[in-house]
């Protein structure tokens, strides 16, 4: 094997010291001036010069020419094998940072290929298994990225040595079993995040897994946990617990949270979260408070359904004439989903108001629409036997 000489070895450290020092052109010219004298020198020292190219340019940020002149080393035969090893490594992680996949895997296994004929039948390193994994996984090939990051860390949890898996490492491995459609194991990766990292997001992806897994009662208590510890921050987190809160029939745990969320700027007074909170309180039995709400959301959508709603909010807290008003505005605004619905309010409104005429009239539309039908129908005989009676009583 050559050996570098102290002449030569001197230079590249004359270099080396005008690039610690930041300047950059300095070392270059020393580096220029080696290099004049390459018909003179052997393999070892070639590389070594091409060495110091390579980390100058990879220092300026110039990670093409860095690229090239790694490459320029592990040309250079014979060199030492271990530096052969870390020169393939580091080219490994420049291509990767450049997007060149395939290069990345290639200088990997090359790597594999010195180590194997020096340590025949010996691990794989978990950092080259974690490496080929992001490359395969940028490569969109995701049955080898998992195999390979699956290799990599069950290596470092079996091991012995005190080693730790790293949490990037866990990421890549959920993000792995995400595109491969397996919830299970990513669920699973989860898991061990949030016992050995803990950081906020891993709830709220755990309770997202859970739900995708149909796991419902353990996606709210995974997000009450979650809001507990301070770890619901945004507004589309909380809105997601307030809809967990409202499927479960916990609507006023639902409507306080939209509230907090709306009065703490992080959700907006819009039509969507606006109507939420409303629905939430209704269905919390807080309809003096639902109602405002609801008239706030109205007025801001463009079709009549909100306005329907609240003629319904209306009838329910026996606010007749409000009833009344809001289903007609809900009609004449359009694109209600039940029209027949908003004249079965105003039937059932006027009704109670006495005006029994107008509520036959309107309980007559309402039979027009499907959805209504059988309802109007029932109120129908109602209003007729209630009207007939009340003539009774005035003829006497």
């Amino acid at each position: 094997m050559p050996t570098l000489r102290s002449k030569v070895y001197d230079q590249l450290s004359r270099a080396q010291n005008f690039a610690d020092e930041g300047k950059q052109a300095e070392a270059f010219e020393v580096l220029d001036n080696v290099k004049e004298k390459a018909s003179s020198m052997n393999s070892y020292e070639l590389a070594m010069m091409y060495n110091f190219y390579g980390f100058i340019h990879y220092e300026a940020e110039n990670f093409d020419q860095a690229i090239a002149e790694f490459e320029n080393v592990v040309k250079q035969q014979p060199i030492p094998e271990s530096f052969e090893q870390a020169t393939l490594f580091s080219l490994a992680q420049l291509h990767m940072m450049r997007g060149n996949y395939d290069k990345t895997i290639e200088n990997i296994e090359k790597w594999e290929k010195i180590q194997l004929a020096l340590f025949p039948g010996k691990d794989i390193p978990a950092k080259n298994l974690v490496l080929k994994a992001q490359a395969m996984y940028q490569k969109q090939d995701y049955p080898a990225a998992s195999k390979y990051i699956n290799d990599a860390i069950e290596q470092v949890e079996n091991n012995d040595l005190g080693f730790q898996v790293e949490e990037q490492w866990y990421v890549l491995q959920r993000a792995a079993y995400y595109e491969l459609k397996q919830p299970e194991q990513v669920k699973n990766v989860l898991l061990k995040l949030l016992r050995k990292f803990e950081a906020p997001k891993y709830w709220i992806q755990l309770a997202g897994m859970y739900g995708e897994l149909g796991l419902e009662e353990k996606q709210l208590a995974t997000m009450e946990i979650a809001e507990q510890k301070g770890f619901v921050m945004t507004g589309s987190e909380m809105f997601n617990l307030a809809q967990l809160y409202y499927y479960h029939q916990i609507p006023y745990k639902a409507a306080e949270l939209m509230q907090k969320a709306i009065d703490e700027g992080k959700l907006a007074e819009d039509e969507r979260n606006l109507t939420f909170l409303a629905q939430s309180l209704n269905f919390a039995k807080e309809t003096e408070k639902a109602v405002p709400v609801m008239l706030a959301a109205a007025k801001l959508s463009e079709t009549g359904e909100l306005y329907s709603q609240l003629g319904q909010m209306y009838l329910n807290s026996d606010q007749w004439e409000l009833a009344i008003s809001a289903s007609r505005t809900a009609i004449e605004k359009g694109g209600l989903r039940n029209v027949g619905m908003a004249h079965l309010v105003i039937g059932m409104a006027s009704f109670n108001t006495g005006d029994y005429n107008q509520a036959l009239n309107e309980l007559a539309k309402a039979q027009e629409f499907e959805g209504s039908r059988s309802m109007a129908t029932q109120w129908m005989k109602f209003v007729e036997g209630e009207r007939k009676q009340s003539d009774n009583f005035a003829s006497l």
